[in-house]
């Protein structure tokens, strides 16, 4: 796809022959991009061209590309495509069976749907090819839904995409629910040019793409420009103007990165942070060493590696049109990681000796010895897809013995411990390893919430060595902490000249108090990028707009910014429900209820949706509206312990205790870990005029150790002048809060009553 028309003449095309194929669009090499049927929702969009178009000039390019699985990302259902046995195959999981058909050429599954009945669905299109295939039906409305069952092309058998207990029929996470439509969450990233085109008002799609699967456009641009000045030229004269934008990382971290789209229309060459804001190094995302966790592809992995801050790009490792390793095994590594010094790395020296077993302490070519196997260990997802990590980190078992970080080490020698890797890496290297600086124990400490972790973030933040990601991700988890004004960090942070740390910055402003947020992210509303645009206007939502003097316009565009967001994800309902808190801070009450409605009707089974319009009737003073929003999402998820609690505290509100106090037992019943459920029940009890029930509960809870149990335990029994269980549950207080003199104070005065009497 990349050859120039200079190249295609010197293979022998004739000028007749070139002028011919360009217009006619079709070569033997096409027959890989050519459909056996018309697929209804291609479209050739403005500035593209038809995908078989390519190959009257890059017949060898897009023969290499149709042996990839970007090429094979989505197809119409036919014989050739399908890989799952659908000659009345049979499978059954959790008691819902799934049986799968074919007649006439076409694909059929029957399988529980949005009702809850057993329905024949047609199979419209294959999504993916290996190691796993999924098959995406069309239930109506221009929705087409991915099959949670899926086809294991390696054990060839049908398997259960899902875990622990199955969705409801109809719910979010159902398979007919918003989380597997193919139109909301995977249409980014298995086509060419693929466009929603969600309709607001009718709450259906009339989606299109140029391609079905993945093609040439995709990653080189709309190509009518350049066919147009392929047409222009003289077959025996280079191309100066390709009239293509040119091939770089972000065009693959457009789809390889956990990330949420700001705006459609991405092409490749355009900025990635204006289209897209990625996930930063959150805790249910990543190990605390910045190890994948969840599924988060490849873009926030890399960017915390040396290679990317050298200028290594994915093209320096994979083939660009078959998507293939440049090389095998340590070759591929050894093409930097030379005993010479590369000249193109300036800053950055990654020579040295590192392919013989004193480097890999295992035997040469042994799986051991393997660079990928030690420093891009595999994780497994979507149960057997394994995808390698691109943080390309050192394994460390120490840091897994206290952290529970993974390591590469016992991941392989199953029966090995993390102490044995530890150990066996000391005898080989000596000890110094150890000592080797790693974010994981500063983040480890954030994600449990300690203070102690706050003045190593901070460390991380100024490290000008430290990638972007990895500093902008602690700037935002030390804003989660809590408890030490951070505000001038912020401040500091939004003010770096790396876009991931400002990001990073304006979204931890939102955890710092509204009136300190001006000061520390308002020259963000004019950031050069759009990512961090979008954050701060959020961020900044109930700041007076008079308040932003001459940055005031800066302000408007930025507001403008995020409404493009929302637009672009006007059928994503926690987007919408989001943006209704930001107009309900921006005091656009009427325009807030709205964008929380709309939210339910986008995801009627979401209960979080739910919960939000009922807080948000709370803060409007309405707790009639407040209370019955409550009652209907019980209705529809009764099993939810947040919405008891939430129902509870509406009825408390409507000055409705006794009822309130049975919602709160159930929140306790249906979630027994939760101390804050326990606590509001507790003074509930006492409330109504039951101290001795509430203080009969939190004795059974006390073993607990929470403070605030034991707390509550404490007031009641001197309450109800039970000073010997006072006295046990201070003592227990004090085991908690070893420092706090009142409670020390109080045992020896409750032993001088008791001893007294």
């Amino acid at each position: 796809m990349a050859a120039s028309v200079r190249s295609a003449a010197a293979k022998g095309v004739t000028a007749l022959l070139f002028l011919l194929l360009a217009f006619a669009g079709h070569s033997l090499a096409s027959d890989a991009l050519s459909p056996t049927t018309a697929d209804p929702r291609i479209s050739i969009h403005d500035g593209f061209v038809d995908e078989r178009t390519c190959s009257a000039c890059h017949a060898d390019q897009v023969a290499a590309f149709s042996k990839s699985h970007h090429a094979k990302a989505m197809a119409l259902a036919d014989d050739e495509t399908v890989r799952g046995d659908f000659d009345n195959s049979r499978f059954e999981h959790d008691g819902v069976v799934t049986t799968f058909t074919r007649r006439d050429g076409r694909f059929f599954v029957n399988t529980e749907g949005a009702d809850g009945g057993k329905a024949e669905f047609e199979v419209k299109y294959t999504f993916a090819y290996e190691p796993l295939q999924q098959y995406l039906v069309d239930i109506g409305g221009g929705r087409l839904q991915a099959l949670d069952i899926a086809w294991d092309t390696a054990r060839r058998q049908w398997f259960w995409l899902g875990d622990a207990t199955p969705a409801k029929p109809g719910s979010t996470y159902h398979w007919t629910g918003p989380f597997y439509r193919w139109n909301r969450t995977c249409i980014d990233c298995h086509s060419t040019d693929p466009q929603a085109r969600f309709q607001p008002r009718t709450n259906e799609y009339r989606s299109t793409y140029v391609a079905t699967s993945i093609g040439c456009q995709s990653c080189h641009g709309p190509g009518a420009r350049h066919v147009a000045l392929a047409r222009a030229t003289d077959v025996s004269s280079p191309m100066t103007d390709r009239g293509l934008p040119k091939v770089e990382a972000s065009t693959c971290f457009a789809c390889h990165a956990r990330r949420t789209r700001l705006l459609d229309g991405y092409q490749p060459g355009k900025p990635f942070l204006d289209y897209f804001s990625p996930a930063l190094l959150r805790r249910d995302l990543y190990f605390p060493d910045g190890q994948i966790r969840d599924e988060v592809f490849e873009y926030g992995s890399f960017q915390q590696s040396k290679m990317a801050r050298a200028g290594v790009t994915c093209l320096d490792c994979h083939r660009p049109h078959d998507a293939g390793l440049k090389a095998e095994g340590n070759a591929l590594c050894t093409q930097c990681h030379a005993e010479t010094k590369p000249e193109r790395f300036v800053d950055q020296d990654p020579s040295g000796v590192f392919d013989t077993p004193a480097h890999t302490g295992h035997q040469a070519g042994s799986t051991g010895a393997q660079c990928a196997n030690c420093h891009m260990p595999e994780r497994t997802y979507m149960k057997v897809d394994p995808r390698r990590d691109h943080s390309f980190v050192i394994p460390r078992p120490d840091l897994s013995a206290s952290l529970g970080t993974p390591n590469a080490c016992t991941t392989c020698h199953a029966g090995g411990t993390d102490d044995w890797a530890a150990e066996t890496m000391d005898k080989w290297y000596g000890t110094q390893w150890r000592k080797r600086p790693s974010s994981a124990r500063a983040f480890a400490g954030a994600a449990n919430g300690k203070q102690a972790a706050v003045e190593a973030l901070r460390a991380l933040v100024s490290d000008r060595d430290q990638a972007g990601i990895v500093r902008g991700s602690a700037i935002a988890a030390m804003s989660g902490i809590g408890g030490e004004d951070i505000s001038i960090d912020i401040r500091a942070a939004a003010a770096d000249a790396d876009p991931l740390v400002r990001l990073a910055a304006a979204e931890a402003a939102g955890n710092i108090p509204p009136e300190q947020r001006l000061k520390a992210i308002g020259d963000l509303v004019g950031d050069e990028t759009r990512a961090v645009r979008v954050a701060a206007a959020n961020a900044l939502a109930s700041i007076p707009p008079d308040l932003f003097g001459d940055r005031r316009g800066h302000l408007e565009a930025a507001v403008a910014d995020l409404r493009a967001y929302v637009e672009t994800n006007a059928d994503v309902a926690e987007i919408q429900s989001s943006h209704g808190f930001f107009l309900f801070a921006r005091q656009a009450t009427a325009e807030a209820e709205a964008a929380f409605r709309r939210a339910i009707l986008l995801d009627p089974t979401l209960e979080a949706m739910r919960i939000n319009l009922a807080e948000f009737y709370r803060a409007t003073g309405r707790n009639d509206k407040s209370e019955q929003t409550y009652a209907e999402a019980i209705r529809m998820a009764p099993e939810q312990a947040d919405l008891r609690y939430g129902h509870a505290l509406s009825l408390v509100r409507k000055q409705e205790l006794a009822e309130a106090i049975m919602e709160l037992e159930e929140a306790v019943r249906l979630d027994p870990q939760n101390f804050r459920y326990k606590t509001t029940f507790a003074v509930a009890l006492d409330s109504a005029g039951r101290t001795d029930d509430a203080l009969d509960r939190l004795d059974g809870w006390a073993a607990g150790g929470d403070a605030d149990i034991l707390g509550l335990a404490l007031q009641y029994s001197l309450k109800l002048r039970r000073l010997p269980e006072a006295l046990k549950h201070a003592e227990a207080l004090a085991r908690v809060r070893p420092e706090d003199r009142e409670i020390s104070d109080l045992i020896g005065q409750l032993k001088q009553a008791i001893n007294g009497k």
